[in-house]
């Protein structure tokens, strides 16, 4: 006796069945550099590609000299470390790209990169203007991707929003919005997602990202 058709279908959209199928992995498998002034929202864009396609992408951890904000934690949003320890990993070419932002430092570990290629997964880097700069010149193989905010003002209004930063921080974040927006225009990405609408945003990036190999 076959089955009735609704008790067929409830079955497929099993969580327990969709959790043991196998990942649906894009065509082309190079590590998806994301980039866009500080605020426009590349945590909650690339946050949702790993919750809607979970087992397939994983974040790129970066060090950073910075302290942790509210909520954020070790080894998951940061290797938070001490400008020596970090100096001392970039004088062993640990890095694949490095920059400094304001007071602080980030970059982003070769190894973190290897290893979770290595395990199959496709890898998201999450780096500000210079560190794309950096990945591009040394020719490293990656797609880049580059969220822009609706307005300057809108921009702005996020990051006086968050309640996380002082004055001179957030005076220095829109200045370097300047330089990024500036960057963006220059035809070095090869995708360029307006972060207006959240859920629009993201099925650009999804698309982006799961499109054939040209």
């Amino acid at each position: 006796m076959r089955p009735p058709v609704r008790l067929f279908n409830s079955i497929l959209r099993s969580p327990r069945l969709i959790h043991t199928m196998a990942p649906i992995l894009p065509p082309d498998r190079r590590p998806v550099v994301i980039s866009g002034p500080s605020g426009v929202g590349k945590g909650t864009l690339f946050k949702l590609l790993f919750e809607r396609h979970p087992d397939t992408f994983t974040l790129s951890v970066s060090h950073t000299t910075r302290g942790p904000r509210p909520g954020e934690k070790h080894g998951v949003d940061y290797h938070y470390v001490t400008k020596e320890a970090f100096e001392e990993l970039k004088a062993k070419a640990g890095f694949v790209e490095s920059a400094q932002f304001g007071s602080n430092f980030y970059g982003t570990s070769k190894a973190t990169i290897e290893e979770q290629s290595a395990k199959g997964k496709v890898v998201v880097l999450d780096i500000e203007m210079e560190g794309v700069k950096q990945i591009q010149a040394s020719g490293f193989p990656a797609r880049y991707v580059f969220i822009a905010p609706p307005s300057e003002e809108e921009l702005e209004k996020r990051l006086r929003g968050r309640g996380t930063d002082k004055e001179e921080e957030i005076l220095k974040r829109l200045a370097q919005a300047k330089n990024e927006l500036a960057f963006s225009k220059t035809g070095v990405h090869d995708k360029i997602i307006v972060n207006e609408d959240l859920e629009k945003a993201y099925k650009e990036l999804e698309e982006f990202v799961y499109a054939p190999v040209a």
